[in-house]
């Protein structure tokens, strides 16, 4: 099966398979699973923060951050196109009491900082206490610009703000700018990164912040349900994710780039090459293609993609050249 739909597909390796089924494991709610515990500490030292928490999804640690961030009646500020605010089942609201105030996103991700001061509430009973900016990198693929986050610290500094990452796909990012990636998260109070994306571990992700952050988010992470037991068969596989398939992810770039030019030689399609900056790709799709007709043909050949316009395609680490140029020979004689 070849699958463009998400880099959330991914399939772990024999070695990953390996190392859940010799994890040594423990109860985490107690704090006794060792390979839990081995992953948390990792994480920290590896990206300089006090601590870290391994969570069942991104948007798990997501919530969790704002939760710990921020309570009952405070808002946060966020992007129109936040995955935190448009795609997370309203969660901040629904289950933290906390108001999103999102701001149109700018073409390159970012939100500029004259609308998010004019948003910040004033102290006053009528309104919010306004307690953070979350931002998002890579959105939609593109990569912040690193002087946009120095930026971002020095403006959550000025109205004292704090400022959280919903990094999913930070290490893309990080591979983009060819930086390491302490480099782009020493700017934010807290982040999280997503083990089962691109890195290509089958469950998880993590959030990381100071010791008393962290502790507030680990309660929040039982109350809503997230307390797991004999977690180290999947912290196994996410401690691999961060030491093997890291520096991969430029092969998923190159790949996302190839897939475009691709792409751009079928009658239909089209591509803006100068947008690829990661592993997402969108073509704008003639509006004469039937695209439910494409999808369910494609599915017929073991060729998975979305239907939309644009149509988003994703590479990962189970998409190779090869499948790409299988793929670009049914597509055109499918249309």
């Amino acid at each position: 099966m070849i699958d463009f739909r998400s880099d959330t597909v991914t399939q772990p390796s024999t070695i990953m398979r390996q190392a859940m089924a010799n994890a040594p494991v423990g109860d985490d709610v107690y704090g006794d699973d060792p390979t839990v515990n081995d992953l948390e500490q990792y994480a920290a030292k590896r990206h300089g923060f006090e601590a870290a928490l391994f969570c069942s999804s991104g948007t798990q640690a997501n919530l969790l951050a704002l939760m710990a961030h921020c309570e009952r009646g405070d808002e946060y500020l966020c992007g129109q196109q936040a995955h935190n605010y448009k795609f997370e089942g309203g969660g901040a609201a629904v289950l933290g009491s906390i108001q999103p105030q999102p701001i149109e996103n700018e073409p390159n991700g970012t939100l500029p900082f004259a609308k998010l001061s004019a948003a910040i509430k004033p102290i006053d009973p009528h309104f919010a206490r306004t307690k953070l900016l979350s931002l998002e990198n890579t959105i939609n693929g593109k990569v912040l610009p690193l002087e946009y986050i120095q930026q971002a610290r020095e403006f959550v500094n000025q109205h004292g703000l704090k400022l959280h990452l919903d990094g999913a796909r930070i290490y893309n990012a990080a591979a983009a700018l060819n930086i390491d990636i302490c480099e782009i998260v020493k700017y934010f109070d807290s982040f999280t990164i997503c083990l089962s994306k691109g890195l290509g571990a089958p469950v998880g992700s993590l959030l990381l912040g100071d010791k008393a952050l962290i502790a507030r988010a680990r309660r929040w992470r039982k109350v809503l349900g997230g307390g797991m037991r004999q977690a180290g068969i999947l912290a196994a596989a996410g401690k691999i994710a961060l030491t093997e398939n890291t520096a991969r992810l430029v092969d998923d770039h190159t790949n996302a780039k190839y897939l475009a030019e691709q792409l751009n030689n079928v009658e239909g399609f089209a591509v803006n090459l100068a947008h690829i900056q990661t592993n997402i790709l969108f073509a704008k799709v003639d509006e004469s293609i039937d695209q439910t007709a494409l999808v369910e043909q494609l599915k017929q050949q073991d060729i998975l993609i979305s239907a939309g316009n644009p149509m988003r395609f994703v590479t990962h680490l189970n998409i190779s050249k090869e499948d790409i140029d299988r793929f670009i020979t049914v597509l055109k004689t499918t249309l």
